[in-house]
C-alpha cells in the first residue's frame, strides 16, 4: 500500500485540510499507516496534480487561508482499483524484537524498561481507540453500528488497532515476566 491510498481513504469522510488530515492520521489512521505531517502535505500536492484529489482555498479572516481537499471521481477509481488488487501479507519489522532476540546476551534492565514503556504506549493507544470507537458509534451498540452504521470501515480498522495494541501490551507484560524470572533464577546460581 502506498501513502496515497491511505490519504485517499482518510478523505472519504469529507473535505479536510492538511492539518485536519494529519490529526486524522494521528488518531484513526495511525493504527494501520504512519506518516509524518510533511509527508501528508507532499502527498496531497502529488494527488492534486494527478487529479485524484481536488483542493479549494478557504479564506479566513483572523487566520491564514487554508486549503480543503476532497477525493475526486478519479481518486475513487484509484481506491477501487487498489481495493480490487490482492493485498500483500504484512510483516513485522521492529527494533524492540531484535533487542529481545538478544536478551540472553545483554543486560536486560534497559530491555525491561523499553518493554514497560511499549506496554504503556500500547495501553494509551487502547484507551484512545476506545474513545474513538465510542465516538464513531454514538449511542448505538457495537452490533447495531456494525450492521447499520453509515461508515463501518474506520470502525473496523480501529477495532484492528485495539486488538493489535492489546497483543503488544500483553506480549510485553509476558516478556517482562519471563525476563525477570530468569534474572532471579540466574542470580541464585
Amino acid at each position: 500500500m502506498a501513502l496515497r491510498h491511505a490519504v485517499l481513504a482518510a478523505l472519504l469522510d469529507g473535505e479536510l485540510s492538511g492539518y485536519q488530515l494529519a490529526k486524522a492520521f494521528d488518531v484513526g489512521v495511525a493504527n494501520f499507516w504512519y506518516a509524518q505531517p510533511q509527508q501528508l502535505y507532499a502527498e496531497l500536492n502529488r494527488l492534486e496534480k494527478e487529479g485524484l484529489v481536488a483542493g479549494r482555498e478557504v479564506v479566513q479572516e483572523s487566520r491564514p487561508n487554508k486549503r480543503l481537499f476532497h477525493v475526486t471521481d478519479a481518486g475513487l477509481a484509484e481506491l477501487e482499483s487498489f481495493t480490487a488488487a490482492s493485498a500483500k501479507p504484512a510483516f513485522v519489522r521492529d527494533d524492540l524484537l531484535v533487542k529481545v532476540q538478544a536478551a540472553d546476551r545483554v543486560d536486560i534492565a534497559a530491555l525491561v524498561a523499553q518493554l514497560t514503556e511499549r506496554a504503556q504506549v500500547a495501553q494509551a493507544r487502547i484507551d484512545l481507540f476506545g474513545t474513538l470507537l465510542r465516538r464513531l458509534r454514538g449511542d448505538r451498540t457495537e452490533e447495531d453500528f456494525l450492521r447499520h452504521g453509515d461508515r463501518v470501515g474506520p470502525y473496523l480498522t480501529c477495532l484492528r488497532g485495539v486488538a493489535f495494541e492489546q497483543e503488544n501490551r500483553d506480549w510485553c507484560a509476558r516478556t517482562i515476566a519471563v525476563l525477570e524470572e530468569r534474572r532471579q533464577v540466574h542470580a541464585r546460581r
